[in-house]
């Protein structure tokens, strides 16, 4: 049987590599919205190892629960990009200033 520790240590070493996706590329929507996904399963996979250990299924359930919000986000964020991409012909962050005071 696999320690719970080695989850968690899997589920931070996932977590990082998305933290440093976010501050590395800070220009690509696609990159960002990928980023945040990947910590989002990385909280998820967390959840599940404990709810294995414990022989509690209430972590399990709220899996089911951000894996539903988070499929919305990523339908909305996709759809949010598709239009800015549509208006501004780029992706890049930086292009999007036209809120600006």
């Amino acid at each position: 049987m696999i320690p719970l520790s080695n989850y968690l240590i899997l589920g931070a070493i996932l977590f990082c590599i998305s933290m440093a996706g976010v501050f590395i590329n800070r220009k690509n929507l696609i990159i960002l919205l990928m980023c945040v996904e990947l910590m989002l399963l990385a909280v998820n996979m967390n959840f599940i190892a404990f709810s294995h250990f414990l022989g509690d299924s209430g972590g399990q359930v709220f899996v089911f629960f951000i894996l539903t919000v988070a499929a919305a986000e990523a339908a909305i964020g996709l759809a949010i990009l598709v239009v800015l991409f549509r208006n501004r012909h780029s992706i890049n962050v930086a292009d999007l200033d036209s809120l600006k005071g």
